[in-house]
Order: structure tokens, then C-alpha cells, then sequence
């Protein structure tokens, strides 16, 4: 578990990127902090593994102040993935991904043969071991960094607006991948992004935020879409346009959810038809 006790971000040219924030992260569960551009989720996000230091407040894991642990050895044990996925060019796919393994420790072989397993869990072939992160397509190069995040088998993986520099069709399998993911290995995520569809794609806690990291709303995605917090949430999740706008058409073949351009999103069942 994962909790910010009032936590405040002041940086040196006096810009409050997070103000008093608190909240408990629940453990194996995708949290997702959404809002726009500069409300400080990806400050909260790197306060988790001291990448960002708080000015005030704590934060902990298990009951245990991150504060209290060496920034180094913190970092290594928690899963990373970034946008553009931050690969080192130089080296090849296994020995990305075989990187924090050897900084921890293990021996070569046993961190390549970790490296080239995590391969087939992340959808990637195996033959792409030996290549380099240009030869590479951005999607291929996301999935590299997701395995490299997994790696050390960490129980928290922080993602940072992971799937934001690929296209949508891309992006797409990326989501979907992530969720089979943690289907499969129950870890406690940390999800950054600016796109609401994604967030209520991925998130079982979704947190809404606005300037300094303020909380508007958090909830499961079915709770802040059937009762929106108020009119910023709703306009923000956009409840009175596109999908969410949804209204019943009658039909020569029944009756059908439609949007709000008139594009047919699915039929209505009822129970005893």
C-alpha cells in the first residue's frame, strides 16, 4: 500500500506543483492520477521513488517512510516505465532490460535469461533480443521498457504517461496488454496520464486532479461517470458530449444506444426481452 500524508511540492522558483495532498493507494490495484497539463501528477507519481522530493509531508509503503530508505536502493526496487520509453541506444534489448538486475546484483546469464523470458510477457519476439532499440518501432521500444520495469519482479510499478508518444492504434494494444498484465501479476500500479478514456480504461481507483495536484474526485471509473462530483468533473469527462452522451434510438429492429453525433454505440437488452 502506497500513502501520501500531506504532501507539499514547492520548487526553487516558488511554483507549488502539489499542495497538501493525502491519499492511500490501494495495493494490487492500477491507480490513475489524470488531469491536465501542469496539476502535478507526474511530481506525485516520482515522489513515490524519491525521484522528487517532498517539501513537506511523507510518503510510505507499507507503513514505512520512503524518507527513511536509500533513493538508490528505493529506485531499484520499484518498477519505472516513461514515455518515449527511455531506452539507452547502445545497448541491446536484453541488455536493457537486464540492467537493474545487474545493478542489484545478479550474475549475467541469470539476468539475460530473466531479460529474454520477460520477452513472451510483454508480446515481444523472441528474436528481437539482439537488436537495438532503433531497429525498433515505438510500440515495440514501450513494450521493452514495460519489461525492463518488470524485471526485478517489483511489487509497485510506476508508469509515466507510458503510452502517450505512439499511435492510437498502438496505444490501444499497449493498454490492452497492460491490463492482461496485471491481470496476471497483481502488482500495485501507478498510472500517469492526461487522456480521461485511459484512465477509465485502466484505473480501478481513478484520481481527478486539478492545479497542485487538488483532488476533485477519486472513485472507481463507474462511480465518477454515474455521479460526476461536480460541474468541472463533468465537463472534464465530458458526461453531455461524445460517448458518454449516450441516448436510446428506436429502430425497424429495436431499440439502440446512439451518441452524441447520432453513431450507434450498441443495442439496449432488457431484462425479459
Amino acid at each position: 500500500m502506497i500513502e501520501f500524508r500531506s504532501v507539499t511540492k514547492q520548487f526553487p522558483d516558488g511554483t507549488v506543483a502539489v499542495e497538501d495532498f493525502s491519499l492511500v493507494l490501494p495495493s494490487h490495484r492500477t491507480t490513475v492520477f489524470v488531469g491536465s497539463s501542469g496539476c502535478g501528477k507526474t511530481t506525485l507519481l516520482r515522489m513515490v521513488n524519491r525521484m522528487v522530493e517532498p517539501t513537506s509531508g511523507d510518503v510510505e509503503i507499507d507503513g514505512e517512510s520512503v524518507l527513511d530508505k536509500d533513493p538508490v536502493e528505493l529506485r531499484r526496487g520499484i518498477g519505472y516505465v516513461m514515455q518515449n520509453s527511455g531506452l539507452m541506444p547502445h545497448f541491446t534489448v536484453v541488455h536493457n532490460i537486464a540492467t537493474v538486475l545487474r545493478l542489484i546484483g545478479r550474475s549475467k546469464r541469470e539476468a539475460h535469461e530473466r531479460a529474454r523470458s520477460l520477452l513472451e510477457v510483454v508480446g515481444l519476439e523472441p528474436d528481437l533480443a539482439d537488436r537495438y532499440p532503433s531497429q525498433l518501432s515505438g510500440g515495440q521500444q514501450q513494450r521493452v521498457g514495460v519489461a525492463r520495469g518488470l524485471a526485478a519482479d517489483p511489487n509497485i510499478l510506476l508508469m509515466d504517461e507510458p503510452f502517450g508518444a505512439v499511435d492510437p492504434i498502438v496505444r490501444s494494444e499497449l493498454q490492452q496488454e497492460l491490463i492482461r498484465l496485471q491481470t496476471e501479476l497483481d502488482k500495485t500500479v501507478v498510472f500517469v496520464t492526461h487522456d480521461i478514456d485511459e484512465a477509465f480504461l485502466l484505473g480501478d481507483q481513478v484520481v481527478i486532479l486539478d492545479k497542485a495536484a487538488r483532488i476533485v474526485q477519486v472513485g472507481s471509473p463507474s462511480e465518477i461517470i454515474e455521479n460526476p462530483a461536480d460541474d468541472f468533473v463533468a465537463a472534464f469527462i465530458g458526461v453531455d458530449r461524445g460517448r458518454r452522451a449516450l441516448r436510446i434510438k428506436e429502430t425497424a429492429r429495436g431499440r439502440v444506444l446512439v451518441d452524441s453525433e447520432g453513431r450507434t454505440q450498441g443495442s439496449l437488452v432488457e431484462d425479459g426481452v
